[in-house]
């Protein structure tokens, strides 16, 4: 019953239930099955707590030595996101098999530690386990997290030399590796080849789209899957959405939206967010502030900072001032709202206005989320943040930088320093722009690689504007195609021009 009950379509807390049924009734002590059952349940639900004494009666009934109960240990709190408690019960295991390798990557990769994941992949491989397609799936998973295409190449080849059956949530994995880590025609090559395509597919390969801004293709995509009778669900549509936002296809977005409505999908905060990006994108920012008002759900911080960007593009300062209201409301200590702010004010020109809140947001204490980003070289993830110079090859960076400051300025760049939110002399704001995390991995990729490899860059936050315009420039200076990817999307740079066309 408690095995059977962990099978159903929608899980609940029945197979726990059941057990402390058990337990209570006095039955003798439960055998290693079961309590594996147990922990699976509770992971299903992420019943830490429960858990947690699933895992004390364990230990008091001498199952901890049992392989079979160990995994589901790793598995239980690995899935709770409880990952060092995953990694301590996982070292304890004396002789680990493929399932328990599998848990602690997927694990790593759940909660964004690829490093660990794909470092754990290396250790099993090292310990002569072959790993299978839910393996595959996790790793692959890793690396599209951390965009590193080098080893998710690799384990594509992996795969297909060991002849690993790539079946269709593994074959989906690899769609959206490709696309997030810059390779969509290679995205493209896997998704066409895939024999049956669910919409878990279709919905991979029109996301990875339309974050590369083509959204002419992602398009035809939903076409062609409504020709294959492949029903969509909230995920496709928001690619679609997004796809239009990306290139300013407001007609065709209104479509779309009444197409989920009639498809009887209920619009999620992901869905108003596509939307009210399109309706400011294009201009159309009082539309965009009805749309909001009107949510039958309670709007989160990221769609008032996206009417906030609005109103700033448009200078709009009544809207956006009731806008920041409801911002500051809902999140008073993040600093990334008061920056925002800040720079609506300085865009038209309401200097004391701007003050008060660098006044507010130093009382207060609130410091900005430091840009992070990655670049994979030679099969390894570097992670580069703002200002921090603890890389072993600092000193070369800061070289490879000071080249490029010089050939950005000799190509006419001004940088733009309103964006840097310090009370510092305008030359250390310069300095700050030029120590961007995507600017410090660039410069690594420069150093680490010569033409025609590309240089491929994850960040974790929005690029900033004049990043955007030196980047386009040092494609240019270098010859070098450069591929950011930002929270938003896809930035390709080739010969001083960037595929965004500089709508974004």
């Amino acid at each position: 019953m408690i095995r059977g009950c962990s099978h159903v379509e929608n899980p609940s807390k029945e197979p726990i239930i059941f057990y402390k049924m058990m337990v209570k009734r006095g039955y003798p002590n439960p055998n290693t099955f079961t309590m594996a059952f147990v922990l699976k349940a509770c992971a299903v639900v992420s019943a830490f707590g429960e858990g947690r004494q699933v895992h004390t009666r364990i230990l008091l009934s001498g199952f901890g030595s049992s392989p079979f109960v160990e995994t589901a240990l790793v598995n239980f709190y690995a899935k709770c996101e409880e990952i060092r408690d995953a990694r301590k019960v996982f070292d304890e295991i004396p002789e680990r098999n493929l399932v328990a390798w599998s848990t602690m990557i997927s694990g790593y990769a759940k909660i964004g530690m690829v490093n660990e994941a794909l470092d754990s992949f290396r250790e099993m491989q090292m310990a002569g386990i072959v790993p299978d397609e839910v393996t595959m799936v996790s790793v692959i998973s890793a690396c599209a997290v951390t965009g590193a295409l080098h080893v998710g190449r690799w384990v594509h080849a992996f795969i297909e030399k060991q002849m690993i059956s790539a079946d269709l949530e593994l074959s989906t994995a690899l769609v959206n590796m490709y696309a997030k880590c810059g390779c969509i025609e290679r995205a493209k090559e896997v998704f066409d080849a895939m024999p049956v395509k669910d919409t878990k597919a279709w919905s991979s390969m029109i996301v990875g789209l339309a974050i590369h801004g083509l959204a002419e293709d992602a398009l035809k995509a939903f076409g062609r899957m409504e020709e294959a009778k492949v029903k969509p669900n909230h995920v496709t549509f928001i690619g679609v959405l997004s796809a239009c936002a990306h290139s300013g296809l407001v007609p065709e977005g209104r479509r779309y939206w009444s197409g989920m409505l009639k498809c009887g999908i209920e619009p999620s905060m992901e869905h108003y967010g596509c939307m009210v990006d399109l309706l400011c994108r294009a201009g159309i920012v009082e539309e965009a502030y009805t749309l909001v008002e009107t949510m039958p759900i309670t709007p989160n911080p990221i769609i008032w900072r996206t009417l906030l960007v609005g109103c700033k593009k448009n200078r709009n300062v009544d809207t956006g001032e009731i806008v920041a209201e409801r911002l500051l409301e809902l999140e008073p200590l993040n600093a990334e709202n008061y920056i925002l702010l800040s720079n609506f004010y300085a865009s038209v020109s309401q200097w004391e206005k701007m003050s008060l809140v660098r006044k507010k947001m130093k009382e207060r204490g609130t410091k900005a989320v430091p840009g992070c980003s990655s670049i994979e070289v030679d099969g390894f993830v570097h992670e580069f943040v703002m200002g921090d110079w603890s890389h072993p090859e600092a000193k070369e960076i800061r070289e490879i930088l000071k080249d490029i400051t010089d050939r950005v300025r000799d190509a006419g760049h001004e940088p733009s320093v309103s964006a840097v939110l310090h009370n510092v002399l305008d030359e250390e704001k310069v300095s700050a722009l030029c120590e961007h995390s995507e600017r410090l991995a660039i410069a690594f990729g420069l150093l680490k690689t010569k033409a025609p490899v590309v240089i491929r860059v994850v960040k974790n936050l929005r690029v900033c504007g004049d990043c955007h315009e030196v980047t386009k420039i040092i494609s240019k200076v270098y010859e070098r195609e450069i591929i950011v990817r930002d929270r938003v999307r896809f930035h390709k740079f080739i010969n001083g021009t960037c595929s965004c066309r500089d709508y974004w």
